[in-house]
């Protein structure tokens, strides 16, 4: 019962909180304006991540206590310092170099000193145990990677959201029913304040995440993600809900976000442009040029998202080297898939869009009738360049 009582508290904090900072950052103009590759049309406060932060550190401190959190203080930590550099980076926009400093703080705290890191591939292209200092360096490319992938997909109402909440639900309830207690807490605490959030994010928006929000939670599931591939790797075999394919499983959880930062960076990398070069090159862009609505995109993505987990949790009893390359042709397929859709659509709507020099046909027994209103000239200095 302490699980669902953190999980609503959290819940109930934040929808109580929300309102509040609409109006506090609608008043100091706290907001994000539309231009450029922006697709909302009206300023909308941002800055979300404040909301349900807090209304989870709200819940932890009431219901928390009795849970072994001293085990995941260090992650605690860590999220702490990526809220600050979110917040920071949203109040007065952070240089790259700056920013990737505090990210590797929080990483430093949850994988150096934590000792949340990734040990074992468990046969992974006949890779077991992973040298101590190559686990360090591999678990934190892949917990930067998973941060700000996540952070990538946070560009339409209701997104980001929508793939953290399904995530952490999946992570709670895998983390509960292996009793593994302060994960499960952690997990289903910041399930409830991402799901008031959704509340006020959902098209139309009233509030945006921004990198306080992106940052923070993608930081979080990367973390737990990590945690979970570790812990599902120690269980025997034949363990309630023991997946095989521990790799595979720790990819699908963010299977989205990972797909469309490697398909954006390619793209970029492959037209010459830097690979953080801002666009309108992203999967949910090109969903929205196929004329679907921002929920819609949302809800698609979101089932897709589930649909691949289940996929992974189906073949469970096989190893990494046969579902990570089935896992990644079905990514790949529906990626071809969906650009192959959207360039048909967005052809046939040209060819259905009126022509900009089209002229009509004027018949030649038309009678074209010109009215010309009398006026003067006066005399004066004219200018006749």
């Amino acid at each position: 019962m302490p699980f669902l009582f953190s999980f609503l508290a959290s819940f109930f904090v934040g929808l109580s909180l929300f309102p509040v900072l609409i109006k506090v950052f609608e008043k100091y103009d706290v907001s994000d304006s539309p231009g450029r590759r922006k697709i909302h049309k009206v300023s909308t406060p941002s800055m979300g991540g404040i909301g349900f932060i807090v209304s989870s550190f709200v819940a932890l401190s009431i219901w928390a206590w009795q849970f072994p959190i001293p085990d995941i203080r260090y992650l605690l930590g860590g999220i702490a310092v990526m809220f600050f550099v979110g917040l920071r980076d949203d109040m007065v926009e952070l240089r790259a170099s700056r920013k990737i400093i505090g990210q590797l703080l929080s990483v430093f705290l949850v994988v150096i000193i934590g000792d949340m890191r990734i040990r074992d591939l468990q046969g992974f292209l006949g890779i077991h145990e992973i040298p101590i200092l190559v686990s360090y360096g591999f678990s934190a490319f892949v917990l930067l990677a998973l941060t700000n992938a996540f952070n990538l997909i946070d560009g339409l109402d209701g997104i980001a959201a929508t793939i953290g909440s399904i995530t952490l639900a999946i992570l709670g309830g895998w983390f509960y029913f292996q009793g593994i207690e302060s994960l499960a807490v952690l997990s289903l605490t910041l399930l409830g304040g991402v799901l008031a959030f959704m509340i006020y994010n959902w098209h139309p928006a009233k509030i945006f995440m921004g990198d306080t929000g992106s940052l923070t939670l993608g930081f979080s599931i990367g973390s737990l993600i990590i945690a979970f591939m570790e812990y599902n790797s120690a269980l025997p075999k034949g363990a309630l809900l023991k997946l095989e394919p521990t790799f595979s499983a720790g990819i699908v959880l963010m299977i989205y976000p990972l797909f469309d930062m490697a398909r954006v960076f390619t793209r970029r990398i492959s037209q010459g442009r830097h690979p953080m070069t801002a666009d309108k090159g992203h999967v949910h862009h090109f969903l929205m040029r196929m004329g679907l609505k921002h929920d819609q995109v949302a809800l698609l993505l979101g089932f897709l998202q589930i649909t691949l987990i289940f996929t992974v949790f189906i073949l469970g009893d096989y190893s990494d080297n046969l579902v990570l390359p089935i896992l990644t042709v079905i990514v790949l397929f529906l990626g071809y898939l969906l650009e192959k859709m959207t360039l048909k659509f967005v052809r046939r709507k040209v060819r259905r869009s009126p022509k900009i020099m089209e002229t009509s046909s004027i018949n030649s027994g038309q009678r074209i009738k010109i009215k010309l209103g009398k006026q003067s000239v006066e005399s004066g200095s004219m200018n006749l360049n």
